[in-house]
């Protein structure tokens, strides 16, 4: 996996704007991750839907590069397994 995400965040817009213009904000979303902020904190951010197939081919990749190394390293155990997992 030598591809990287690159995220520019290039717009932040609150609640209430993305509710009033979510067909503008769905358009922008296409090219661009849009930041939503409610009560002046971020919330969430909308993305488009093939940036988020994008992600889950990541997620899937990175699961199954984690299989292959436990596999190849040999069955450590729950305890063991979980701390791999979590990078420790």
């Amino acid at each position: 996996m030598d591809e990287t995400v690159n995220m520019e965040i290039n717009m932040q817009v609150t609640a209430t704007e993305l509710k009033n213009r979510l067909g503008q904000y769905l358009d922008a979303a296409e090219t661009d991750p849009v930041i939503v902020e409610k009560s002046g904190r971020v919330k969430s951010v909308l993305i488009s839907s093939a940036m988020y197939e994008k992600f889950l081919t990541y997620e899937d990749a990175f699961w199954a590069d984690k299989a292959k190394q436990a596999e190849k390293d040999g069955y450590l155990g729950t305890e063991a397994s979980a701390d791999l997992l979590k990078g420790n």
